[in-house]
C-alpha cells in the first residue's frame, strides 16, 4: 500500500501538473502585477481587482475535488483488499492473526487464566488457549550471558582455524611435521590463573544452557506480568475483542492489540501500571512539544549562525572574509548539512519517547510515529525553515502598522515559491538518487566484512537485506505533497516538479522492494495507509486556508471581493463534508474484520483466496458466453485485478469501455508468469536470510500446532530461548582442528554443536561462508537434535 500510496500522489499532480499549467500559467504570465523571473509565474503578478483570480478559484475548486474523489476511490479499494488480506488462508490461518495481546490485566485476573479465558469465551468459537506473560529478569540475563560467551567462542575458534590452517600450510612448504598453534587462554578471574580458552568458554555456555533447560521445566512459576495474550479458535472473536470493553473499571484492560507477532512486541512495556502509563503519555507529548519549540529555536539559530555576514564579525572567523570559496561552502552547503542533521536525529528521540511511553508493540510505535514526525516536519520544515524569510518580512515590515498584514500575505506569501521550488528539486534528484545509490548501506556491505566480520555468521549477516524504514519515508513524501498542494494555484510551475519527484519514487521504491528491502517481518496489512490518506486532508485543508489568506489580501468592499471569500468558505465547508463522510463511511472498517465480511467468508471460504470483486458486479465482454468456465474465471480474477490497479483513479464507465473495446487485455499475459518467478527469489532471499539467522518465525504458527508450542513461541526471548546453541565456524586444513570441534562438543555437555558446513578458509587466508547455505534447521534443533547431528557427522 505504500507504493500505491507514491502512485497515486504521482497520478495526482501529473493531472494537477496538466490543469494548473495549461489553464492558470498563461493568465499569471500575462497579469498585470509587473512582477520578474519567476513570481511572473505566481498569482502576485495579478491585480488586485483583476477578475481573472475567479480562474484561480475554479481551478482550485476543480483540484480539490479532484484529490477528494481519488482519495474516496482509493479507500473504497483498500477497503477491500484490507477485508481480502485479512480473511486470506495465508493470513488467517496463522494463529498470531486468531489472537489479542490485552494489556493492563488485574493482578488476579492474570494469576487465574481460567477465568480470564471465561470473560472471553463470549466471543463467537470461544476462547483457544491464554499465554500469561511472565518476568524472566533472571533468565534474560543468563541468555545475553550465553549468547555473549557463543559470539566470542565462535570468534576465537574461527581465528584458531586460520592459525591451524598457517601453520599447516607453512609446515607444507617447508616440508616439516605440523605443529599445531597453542590454544589460546584467558583468566577466568581478574587475578586467576589463566586457562585454556575453549574449554572454559564451552563449560560456561553449558552451565548456561543447563540453567536455560531448568528454568523451561519451571516457567510456569515465574512471575506473571500484567498482560496475556488470548488466543480464539476464530478470527473475528479477536477482533470483536479488541473493539469491545473488556473491564468497567477505569483504565482495566483497556488496551487490546490484534495481529500479535512476538517479535513485535516490545515486551518490557507489558508489566505497566496502566496509570503509569497514562501520565507517561502525557509527559511524552509535553516532550514533544518542548523538542519542537528547542528544534524551532535551534535551527533558527543555525540558519542565523551559518550566515557569511555574521560569521565574518567573530574573531576566530576572520579567515572567511574575501575568501569566495569558504563563503559559497557556508552559504550553500552548511545550513542545508546542519538542517538534516537535525532531521535525523528526530526520529530516534521521538521513537524513544513512544517506547517510555509503555506502547506494547514496535508496529504501534511506527504507527504512531507518523504523526508526529509530518507535523513536527509541517512546522520545522515547511513554515519555520522555508517561509522564515516571508514570516520574518512580515513581522518587520507591519510592526509599525498592523494594518498592512494582509497587504503583505498578499505579497510575500508567494515569494516563498522559490524556496519550495528548490527543496522539491532537491528532494527530487538528490533524494531520490541517494535511494537508488544507497551509500550508507552499499559502504558497510564492504566495510563490514573487512573491518567487522570476523566469523561466517557475521559475513552472512553482512549479506542481509535492509528494512526498509516506511515509519520516516511517509511523512516526507506527505510534506512534499503539502507543499505542491498549497502551491497549485499560487505557484503551478511547482506541480511539475512535484509530479516528476513522485514519478522518480515510485519507479526507485518498486525496484528496491523487489530486489533491495526486507520488509516481510513487519507486515501490517497496509494501516500506514490510512495514516497518509489523513495526511492528505490535512494538506487540503491548509491549502483552503491559504487560498482564503489570499482573497482576504486582495479583498476590496465590492461584491466581487465578497463572492470569492464566499465560494473559498463553501470549498472548506465541502471539504469538511468530505472529511466527516470518510471518518463515517471508510474509517471504521480499516482496522478490524466486519461481521459481514467473517460470515461471507464462512459461508463460501473459497471466497477468501480470491481477489475482491471490487466491482460489485460481474461485466461480460464479446463472446464471453461460448467461453468455458475456466476462462471466464480467469478473465474475471483479470478484470478484478484491474479495476484494484486503476479503479481509484480512472473513471468506472472509462475502463468498462477500455476492457469492451479491447478485451484481449483480459487474457493472461504470459510475461506476467515470466516476471513473477524472476522477482519471487530475491523476496524469498530475503525472506529466508532472516528465518536462517534466528530460526523459524513464530508468527507462522497456525491453530494447529501443539499448546505447549504455542505457549513457548509466544512468551518472551528468554523463554523462547533453546538451551542449545551452535557454532558456525570454517573447518581449516588440519585434522588437529576437526578434533578441537569435537572437544568443545565434549566440553558442552551436548548442548553445543559446531557446524563446518558453507564455510571454509580461501587459499588467500580468508573467511568465507556460503550465502546459499541454511543453518536454520541447526538453530531450531533442541538437546535430541543437537546429538543425532553429532553422531551422522563424519569423523
Amino acid at each position: 500500500m505504500f507504493l500505491r500510496s507514491i502512485r497515486t500522489m504521482f497520478i495526482m499532480f501529473s493531472v494537477i501538473a496538466v490543469v494548473t499549467c495549461g489553464a492558470l500559467l498563461p493568465i499569471n504570465i500575462l497579469g498585470a502585477g509587473g512582477q520578474r523571473g519567476l513570481l511572473q509565474l505566481s498569482i502576485s503578478n495579478l491585480a488586485t481587482d483583476s477578475y481573472l483570480v475567479w480562474a484561480h478559484i475554479g481551478i482550485f475548486v476543480l483540484l480539490v475535488c479532484w484529490v477528494m474523489w481519488s482519495i474516496v476511490g482509493e479507500l473504497r479499494l483498500y477497503t477491500q483488499l484490507r477485508m481480502w488480506w485479512l480473511t486470506n488462508p495465508e493470513n488467517s490461518s496463522r494463529a498470531s492473526a486468531n489472537m489479542v495481546l490485552v494489556t493492563s490485566v488485574p493482578d488476579k485476573l492474570v494469576r487465574d487464566e481460567q477465568r480470564l479465558a471465561d470473560i472471553f469465551d463470549v466471543l463467537p468459537g470461544g476462547v483457544r488457549q491464554v499465554i500469561v506473560s511472565r518476568q524472566a529478569k533472571e533468565l534474560a540475563a543468563v541468555v545475553r550471558k550465553r549468547d555473549g560467551l557463543a559470539k566470542r567462542l565462535e570468534e576465537m575458534l574461527t581465528a584458531y582455524a586460520l592459525h591451524c590452517t598457517k601453520a599447516s600450510e607453512r609446515a607444507l612448504a617447508a616440508g616439516t611435521h605440523y605443529v599445531a598453534p597453542r590454544h589460546p587462554t584467558l583468566r577466568a578471574r581478574v587475578w586467576g590463573k589463566r586457562v585454556d580458552a575453549f574449554e572454559y568458554l564451552a563449560s560456561e555456555i553449558a552451565m548456561c544452557n543447563h540453567f536455560i533447560a531448568q528454568s523451561a521445566k519451571t516457567r510456569h512459576e515465574l512471575k506473571p506480568q500484567a498482560s496475556a495474550l488470548v488466543l480464539f479458535n476464530q478470527q473475528i472473536a479477536a477482533h470483536l475483542a479488541a473493539q469491545a470493553v473488556i473491564d468497567y473499571k477505569p483504565l482495566s484492560m483497556g488496551r487490546v492489540a490484534t495481529n500479535v507477532d512476538p517479535q513485535d512486541v516490545i515486551w518490557s512495556s507489558l508489566d505497566m501500571n496502566p496509570w503509569s502509563r497514562r501520565i507517561r503519555g502525557y509527559v511524552s507529548f509535553a516532550v514533544y512539544a518542548g523538542l519542537t519549540v528547542v528544534w524551532t529555536l535551534a535551527t533558527a539559530f543555525l540558519m542565523g549562525l551559518v550566515q557569511v555576514k555574521n560569521l565574518a564579525v567573530l574573531d576566530r572567523f576572520t579567515w572567511l572574509r574575501g575568501n569566495g570559496v569558504a563563503l559559497g561552502l557556508f552559504a550553500g552547503v552548511v545550513p542545508s548539512a546542519l538542517l538534516a542533521l537535525l532531521m535525523a536525529v528526530l526520529p530516534h528521540l521521538l521513537r524513544l519517547l513512544l517506547r517510555l511511553e509503555g506502547t506494547p508493540t514496535r508496529s504501534e510505535v511506527d504507527l504512531r510515529l507518523l504523526h508526529r514526525l509530518f507535523f513536527f516536519q509541517v512546522w520545522n520544515v515547511y513554515l519555520v525553515t522555508i517561509f522564515s524569510s516571508s514570516a520574518v518580512a512580515i513581522a518587520a515590515n507591519a510592526a509599525g502598522n498592523p494594518r498592512e498584514v494582509v497587504e503583505l500575505i498578499r505579497t510575500q506569501v508567494p515569494l516563498s515559491a522559490t524556496n519550495v521550488l528548490t527543496y522539491v528539486l532537491l528532494l527530487a534528484f538528490i533524494g531520490a538518487a541517494r535511494e537508488i545509490l544507497q551509500g550508507v548501506p552499499l559502504a558497510l556491505r564492504y566495510l563490514v566484512p573487512v573491518l567487522f566480520a570476523r566469523t561466517p555468521r557475521a559475513l552472512f549477516r553482512a549479506e542481509t537485506p535492509s528494512r526498509f524504514d516506511w515509519a520516516t519515508s511517509i511523512p516526507t513524501h506527505s510534506l512534499i505533497f503539502l507543499m505542491g498542494f498549497s502551491y497549485s494555484f499560487i505557484a503551478p510551475i511547482v506541480n511539475v516538479f512535484v509530479a516528476i519527484y513522485f514519478g522518480l519514487f515510485y519507479l526507485i521504491y518498486r525496484y528496491q522492494f523487489l530486489y533491495v528491502y526486507s520488509d516481510q517481518r513487519w507486515a501490517l496489512g497496509g494501516l500506514s495507509f490510512p495514516k497518509a490518506v489523513k495526511q492528505m486532508l490535512v494538506a487540503v485543508y491548509i491549502s483552503e486556508v491559504y487560498l482564503l489568506l489570499m482573497m482576504v489580501a486582495k479583498f476590496e468592499v465590492s461584491v466581487n471581493a465578497i463572492m470569492r471569500i464566499a465560494v473559498v468558505l463553501g470549498v472548506l465547508a465541502g471539504t469538511l463534508g468530505a472529511h466527516w463522510y470518510i471518518d463515517d463511511v471508510y474509517m471504521p472498517a480499516i482496522k478490524y474484520l466486519p461481521l459481514k465480511k467473517a460470515a461471507d467468508v464462512e459461508r463460501a471460504p473459497h471466497l477468501a483466496g480470491e481477489l475482491p470483486n471490487v466491482i460489485g458486479q460481474r461485466l461480460s465482454s464479446p463472446g464471453q458466453q461460448q467461453q468455458d468456465p475456466l476462462v471466464a474465471a480467469q478473465r474475471q480474477r483479470r478484470r478484478n485485478w484491474i479495476y484494484i490497479m486503476y479503479g481509484s483513479v480512472v473513471p468506472g464507465f472509462l475502463l468498462r469501455l477500455a476492457l469492451w473495446t479491447f478485451p484481449s487485455v483480459l487474457r493472461e499475459r504470459e510475461c506476467e508468469e515470466e516476471e513473477a518467478p524472476r522477482a519471487l527469489p530475491r523476496q524469498m532471499t530475503a525472506e529466508t536470510v532472516g528465518d536462517r539467522l534466528v530460526g523459524m518465525r513464530d508468527s507462522r504458527l497456525t491453530l494447529g500446532e501443539d499448546a505447549a508450542e504455542l505457549a513457548r513461541s509466544f512468551a518472551c526471548p528468554a523463554i523462547r530461548a533453546k538451551p542449545v546453541c551452535n557454532l558456525w565456524v570454517p573447518l581449516g586444513n588440519s585434522v588437529l582442528f576437526a578434533r578441537l570441534l569435537w572437544e568443545v562438543e565434549y566440553y558442552g555437555q551436548g548442548t553445543i554443536l559446531v557446524i563446518t558446513q558453507g564455510a571454509e578458509i580461501s587459499p588467500r587466508g580468508k573467511v568465507c561462508a556460503d550465502m546459499d547455505f541454511s543453518i536454520a534447521s541447526a538453530e531450531a534443533m533442541d538437546k535430541e537434535g543437537v546429538a543425532h547431528a553429532q553422531r551422522m557427522r563424519p569423523a
